[in-house]
């Protein structure tokens, strides 16, 4: 064994997916490719043919991530502090160009060994290259994986760290066992966050049509609607988990989004990434099923939904126009669903509303930012210096969806729907007041993530909507 004068204990070595980091570098580093440049896709399968290593190497050339913004497991952290008097050897699979910034960066490290671009340092080659630099039984070496387990033949102890039992246990018989760390956060809590169940609340709109038709007591309308609820659902899952793992870094700049499972590192990336077109082709299937039409739109979305994820998001006012589209299309399917025509009054409406909702999504989002210091949203294009101008142009939607919803009232189509249509002039001042409220809580630092979430459980909206649900009962 090799170790520097006045050592009494061997080299510790230490992984880093997995072990160190709550992650996979070259996950990371590849969803950081695709979302900056999504066409390279297609080199993946050409650049592994010639190896995983050569794969890494390609990949890592093509991206700089942030070490200061990855996930670290904290408990081999605070071991690699406390080991200060021992040679530190960060010794990992992933690619040299992307280890060597993060172990400047943690400065707590001697030595790195990692991914050349030849040769891949994974399971036997770097048992091989472990025994080679330090000798056999001459290094301890802390793992996560059941590949590590030909790195624990040859090591004198073994640190098992984010794993279960088994894995310790398999590790005991070839090595003593130091520490076993299971794996910390995770579970069905975390999924669930991560699918944001909660955000099918904005797929209730697919009902609205059903309600302006007065054709929610017909049962086949009613199962309809219902199958069209529960495929936005799973396709909106499926791009809530793309869009986060495509949006890793931004969402680590923002003050609450980097709890995000997979921000935070309690979620594999590897799982999430084939969760992801598993639910949305459920979705898919369960609209087929419900109506073909309704599949189109379906698909519609989610092209329209991938496109904000992979570019549309990043360009400024386009990204809210496509929030906005986003909502509207969920009303568009919760037509088609139920085979109605699709109404005029409703389609404008929707845009204006939910354009206004669009733009105080992202005058919060900014307001958060001036609040924590930052100039700029990540990954957005918009600065702090752009609120008044966000400000204005989402009351003024709002007002505008009042101004169409007023127009309605006085139209054919609302006289012979409703036998007393002029009850409805009552919901124009309830949305100019709801409207006029929600911005004033933008204002004052006091809206949710989401304006739509908000909306539903805010005491003061809940009661606005049951009002307005009272008044066109009574004009029917």
């Amino acid at each position: 064994m090799e170790s520097a004068p006045g050592q009494s204990a061997p080299p510790l070595c230490v992984d880093l997916d997995g072990t160190l980091l709550r992650s996979d570098l070259l996950l990371e580093s590849t969803l950081a490719l695709l979302a900056q440049r999504p066409w390279l896709l297609f080199a993946l399968p050409w650049w592994l043919l010639r190896g995983k290593a050569h794969l890494k190497r390609q990949v890592a050339s093509r991206v700089t991530l942030d070490p200061a913004t990855l996930p670290y497991d904290q408990r081999v952290l605070d071991l690699l502090r406390a080991s200060a008097g021992r040679h530190r050897v960060l010794c990992t699979a992933s690619d040299e160009g992307l280890v060597r910034p993060l172990a400047e960066h943690l400065g707590c490290f001697d030595e790195v060994m990692a991914s050349d671009g030849q040769r891949n340092l994974s399971g036997a080659n770097k048992a091989r290259a472990l025994v080679q630099r330090f000798g056999e039984r001459g290094f301890d070496y802390a793992g996560n994986g059941r590949v590590d387990l030909a790195v624990w033949a040859h090591a004198r102890r073994a640190l098992v760290v984010n794993a279960g039992p088994a894995l310790a246990a398999a590790a005991a018989r070839r090595c003593e066992v130091e520490q076993h760390w299971p794996a910390q956060g995770g579970g069905l809590r975390a999924w669930l966050r991560a699918l944001r169940l909660h955000q099918w609340l904005k797929n209730l709109l697919v009902f609205i049509p059903l309600l302006a038709s007065h054709r929610f007591l017909e049962s086949g309308a009613l199962v309809a609607s219902a199958s069209g609820f529960l495929a936005f659902g799973l396709c909106a899952s499926g791009v809530y988990l793309l869009n986060d793992l495509l949006d890793l870094p931004n969402d680590r700049l923002h003050p609450r989004k980097r709890q995000r499972p997979f921000a935070a590192g309690s979620l594999s990336l590897l799982h999430g990434a084939l969760l992801a077109p598993l639910l949305a082709l459920a979705g898919l299937a369960l609209a087929w099923w419900a109506e073909p039409r309704f599949a189109a739109v379906l698909a519609a979305y989610y092209l329209l939904t991938l496109g904000y994820s992979l570019q549309l998001k990043r360009v400024v006012m386009l990204d809210v126009i496509v929030l906005a589209a986003l909502y509207t299309v969920r009303i568009i399917g919760g037509t088609v669903v139920i085979g109605a025509a699709l109404s005029f009054w409703l389609l404008a409406f929707s845009m204006f509303i939910f354009l206004s909702l669009a733009l105080l999504k992202r005058y919060t989002e900014l307001s958060a930012m001036l609040a924590a210091g930052r100039t700029d949203a990540a990954g957005r294009g918009y600065t702090v210096d752009d609120l008044p101008l966000l400000q204005s142009l989402g009351a003024s939607s709002g007002y505008l969806a009042v101004l169409v919803l007023a127009l309605y009232i006085n139209s054919p189509e609302s006289i012979t729907l409703y036998a007393r249509p002029q009850v409805l002039w009552l919901l124009c001042p309830l949305m100019l007041y709801w409207v006029s409220r929600i911005w004033v809580v933008a204002h004052r630092g006091g809206m949710h993530d989401d304006p739509v979430v908000f909306a539903a459980t805010d005491r003061t909206s809940q009661v606005v909507g049951l009002l307005c649900g009272a008044i066109a009962l009574l004009a029917i």
